[in-house]
């Protein structure tokens, strides 16, 4: 079997992923072009094309996976899975739908009101990453300065923005990950000094830790939600459990989500294991 991280980046997660190595899998980072060159019936495509860094749209290739599709690979992360994690306030609604927590969304573009959640609240591009471009409103003063500062932005133009409602800060959240209805590892991500997000590009630090099990069971949900095959969930802490923030699906993640083990080759058992079940109930 061939396996196809369908990437634009050979970023360190999708590089670890493409060098794995287990018996009768074949694993490669490919362009989605040249993985309707490369993948067979039978074979496997992990989508894994992310927001552009612009932050006004997804990386092209969603195409190239539906194609895939229909020649008969089998396709974890389709472009509508990503487009559910990566567009934000498609993300609020699956989430919605499927009645799990998370914070009260609504959407801001040129000629819409102003949100009607109260105060302090969060405003970020609608198809983000990296906590760029995210601030923390505490007023509606706050509020419309910040829209002063992004209405230029070409993200803002294109997409707009979401807004949600704080959930108050207490310093780390959980990122779970999540491959094939499994929770293969997770990590605190704790926020840099003087830094309310806890985006690793923005500092943040990763400590291992055992998911528990209340988190677990939230993360596998939020998946299942968004139709992901492979993401991460990311959980905010209240006093009586979790909320989820975001479900993102072209997770970073690194051999601390589960040091105990090899995370990417667990990863990669995991997806193909799944697709070689669903072809035997089907046989």
């Amino acid at each position: 079997m061939r396996v196809g991280v369908i990437a634009h980046r050979e970023s360190e997660t999708n590089a670890a992923l493409a060098a794995v190595r287990l018996p009768g899998i074949e694993v490669e980072l490919l362009r989605p072009a040249q993985a309707l060159l490369r993948l067979r019936p039978g074979d496997v495509a992990i989508g894994r094309l992310d927001v552009l860094p612009s932050l006004d749209g997804v990386e092209p290739g969603c195409w190239a996976l539906t194609e895939l599709e229909r020649r008969g690979v089998a396709v974890l992360n389709d472009g509508i899975s990503l487009s559910n994690c990566h567009d934000k306030l498609a993300t609020a609604r699956a989430l919605h739908a499927a009645g799990l927590p998370h914070p009260r969304t609504d959407f801001l573009a040129h000629g819409f009101e102003l949100p009607r959640l109260a105060t302090p609240i969060v405003i970020k591009p609608r198809l983000g990453s990296w906590g760029r471009d995210v601030a923390l409103c505490r007023s509606v003063g706050e509020l419309q300065a910040q829209i002063a500062a992004i209405r230029a932005k070409l993200w803002f133009q294109a997409t707009g923005a979401v807004v949600q409602e704080l959930v108050p800060p207490r310093g780390y959240d959980l990122r779970v990950l999540v491959a094939a209805g499994q929770v293969l590892g997770g990590c605190r991500r704790v926020a840099a000094p003087g830094e309310w997000r806890t985006n690793v590009a923005l500092g943040g630090r990763r400590v291992p830790v055992m998911v528990p099990p209340d988190a677990a069971a939230l993360a596998l949900a939020a998946a299942d939600a968004v139709d992901g095959a492979l993401v991460g969930v990311d959980l905010l802490p209240l006093d009586d459990g979790w909320t989820i923030l975001e479900v993102n699906g072209a997770v970073d993640f690194a051999p601390a989500y589960r040091p105990w083990d090899d995370v990417f080759a667990a990863v990669v058992d995991a997806l193909t294991r799944s697709v070689l079940a669903r072809a035997t109930a089907v046989a």
